[in-house]
């Protein structure tokens, strides 16, 4: 299939998935992940319609987005990939969403640039809900306690959680472990499912779903 082919199905499995879950029409967001594409193999999903986008690496950004946003201004672009502390003020400055708010180093470092450049970012932070050793995120059970710092001593302004479940075992209850924490935690969006698993995630609640290769194919 081509491109917009792909990016037809998912948009089609997004929606199967609402109907099923008795959700109501667009309450979830696609994130398309463009992450290790080149501008040209972007342009089509543009063309298509498509304009929120995912990316791992900030320096890869740097080398692509800032072209196409700026021929396309409605774009908005999501960092899900791990951030580190001295490359907190590219993040802010190019990003409009950064899901992987992991520790209260990065916390800060956002907080300061945000004041820094005056500019308002979207932030989720990430649940570690496996409690994978390799991989970032905050413990299930600290959660809570982080995203109140970041509102109370911070003023960050979190507006959801995200994850990433262990890839061998069933998303399922990780999805669900995201839901109960947001719920404890008082926000309401819920960035989780992937090309393998975001019909599952939808089911739980999911509001954004990250989907790479269902959409450019292999990398």
């Amino acid at each position: 299939m081509e491109l917009q082919e792909r990016l037809n199905d998912v948009r089609s499995r997004i929606a199967a998935g609402e109907r099923a879950a008795g959700r109501p029409a667009g309450s979830v967001q696609l994130v398309a992940v463009s992450k290790t594409f080149e501008a040209d193999a972007i342009r089509p999903a543009i063309e298509a319609g498509q304009r929120v986008f995912g990316e791992n690496r900030v320096q890869e950004s740097q080398g692509k987005w800032p072209a196409l946003k700026a021929e396309h201004q409605d774009i908005k672009l999501h960092l899900i990939g791990p951030l580190q502390s001295n490359k907190a003020a590219d993040a802010v400055a190019l990003f409009d969403v950064i899901e992987t708010v992991d520790r209260e180093k990065i916390a800060r470092a956002l907080a300061e640039e945000m004041k820094r450049q005056a500019k308002a970012l979207r932030l989720y932070v990430q649940v570690n809900t496996g409690l994978e050793p390799q991989k970032a995120g905050i413990a299930p059970d600290d959660t809570p306690a982080f995203v109140a710092l970041c509102r109370d001593e911070l003023g960050l302004s979190i507006e959801g959680l995200m994850c990433i479940p262990p890839a061998e075992e069933n998303p399922g209850p990780h999805f669900a472990l995201l839901a109960k924490l947001a719920l404890k935690c008082g926000v309401e969006k819920l960035s989780m499912g992937m090309s393998g698993d975001y019909e599952t995630a939808i089911a739980f609640g999911a509001t954004s779903v990250r989907v790479g290769s269902a959409i450019f194919g292999t990398r």
